[in-house]
């Protein structure tokens, strides 16, 4: 069992992150009396309100057992509410491990809860693909055997819907409940008045705010950066996120709440500021950053969701798909346009020997330009394919975000099949 809170304080007032801040034990920690942290795939945090245990969270599918043990190891009292933060696959796909160690157990959501699970179902093989590639792109059976359930069929549903705010007593504890549009649309947060503790979920995860994910629906970074402020403002004294360590403190915590905040706001307002100039999306991603200062604190580091993906979810939110180029409107195929730029080029092997020369001289953004338009040029290609491989592994070598890493490592892959030798 660590000490969470002397390690957080240690990093947050040192400005450095010298062990991991975002772990996955499925350990239990006691942070004040009546109160424990699972770490876990998302951690699952509890609340001991005497008649009652108060969970915040179920976890993963893969590790909603691992929590339950833990919880068990620490008390005999039964979870009787289950409260989802929102509707992720990470956060309340653990609830079946829950529901099979405790039988009268109310389940609390946001309305918007049930919807997601629908949509879920309704693209579940798209959003298993889309996972396992973000996640490092595990190939296991899919494709070629039954294609698994992105969330479990047996999943809770909420049995006491919230919808903007509302109050769940249980023993001598009150929580209220706050929605608030962020990573997701069914987003709510806890706050416990007379203890001052305050139950974040996904607007803190130790990272930069996941707030731009590129295969992913709509986040909302202004009602996010909102949201945090509204936090900040009820003094919170201890703080509870769903990833990371929790956080104590009133000045601590409000710094880092208003920091997170104000790296949202300057991209929000760099970006509408650059619409309203009349500027394309283009120019807008290589315009706006965020300082590296503010990237190299413990709580905002780049290393799940980055800047020009937030960028990117902005324009989309005020401004549609188009990106502002006429002939991306409604252009030729890829492999067409790849086909006619090989030709005027000498061959795909001119473009991919060129990428390749741009890779190493750290020019990845160009280099993999230029590599899709030879794997496009000439699809089955293994010599072409195989150069693509080395620029993609080269590329997912130097990002710092795992969004990022998880799709270049699917488009090495992608190409390392062609180039395989065929049986």
């Amino acid at each position: 069992m660590a000490d969470l809170l002397a390690l957080s304080t240690r990093v947050i007032d040192s400005g450095v992150a010298d062990e991991p801040v975002n772990r996955i034990t499925n350990e239990l920690s006691e942070l004040d009396d009546g109160l424990a942290i699972v770490e876990s795939f998302s951690h699952s945090i509890l609340v001991d309100a005497g008649e009652g245990l108060v969970a915040f969270d179920a976890s993963h599918a893969r590790t909603g057992a691992d929590v339950v043990a833990a919880i068990g190891g620490w008390t005999s009292t039964p979870v009787t509410h289950l409260v989802y933060t929102h509707g992720h696959a990470d956060h309340v796909g653990g609830s079946p491990d829950f529901a099979a160690a405790y039988d009268r157990m109310e389940v609390v959501g946001h309305r918007n809860v049930d919807e997601r699970f629908d949509r879920y179902a309704y693209t579940n093989d798209w959003n298993v693909r889309i996972n396992a590639r973000q996640f490092g792109g595990v190939r296991g059976d899919f494709g070629m055997g039954e294609t698994p359930e992105f969330i479990p069929s047996t999943t809770l549903r909420p049995s006491h819907v919230v919808d903007d705010h509302d109050t769940v007593t249980v023993g001598d504890h009150t929580i209220e409940l706050h929605h608030a549009r962020g990573e997701t649309d069914d987003h709510l947060w806890g706050w416990i008045p007379e203890r001052k503790w305050l139950f974040t979920g996904d607007f803190v995860i130790w990272n930069f705010p996941n707030a731009g994910n590129p295969q992913k629906v709509q986040r909302y970074p202004i009602e996010w950066a909102a949201a945090l402020r509204a936090m900040a403002a009820r003094g919170p004294e201890l703080l509870l996120p769903a990833h990371g360590l929790p956080i104590e403190g009133r000045e601590r915590i409000s710094r880092v709440l208003v920091e997170i905040a104000s790296a949202l706001e300057y991209l929000v307002e760099e970006v509408v500021d650059m619409m309203n100039a009349g500027e394309v999306l283009d120019t807008i991603v290589h315009s706006v950053h965020v300082p590296d200062d503010v990237l190299a604190k413990p709580y905002l580091r780049p290393l799940y969701d980055e800047p020009e993906f937030v960028v990117r979810n902005i324009w989309r939110q005020f401004g549609g798909w188009w990106d502002g180029a006429p002939s991306r409107l409604k252009p030729a195929p890829d492999r067409a346009l790849a086909a006619e730029l090989a030709e005027l080029a000498g061959g795909a092997n001119v473009l991919v020997d060129r990428a390749m020369q741009l890779s190493e001289l750290g020019d990845f953004r160009l280099a993999c330009h230029l590599a899709d338009l030879a794997g496009w040029a000439v699809p089955t290609d293994a010599g072409v394919h195989a150069s693509r491989a080395v620029i993609y592994r080269a590329r997912r070598a130097a990002e710092t975000s795992l969004m990022a890493k998880g799709i270049f490592a699917g488009a090495a892959r992608e190409s390392e099949a062609i180039a395989a030798p065929q049986p």
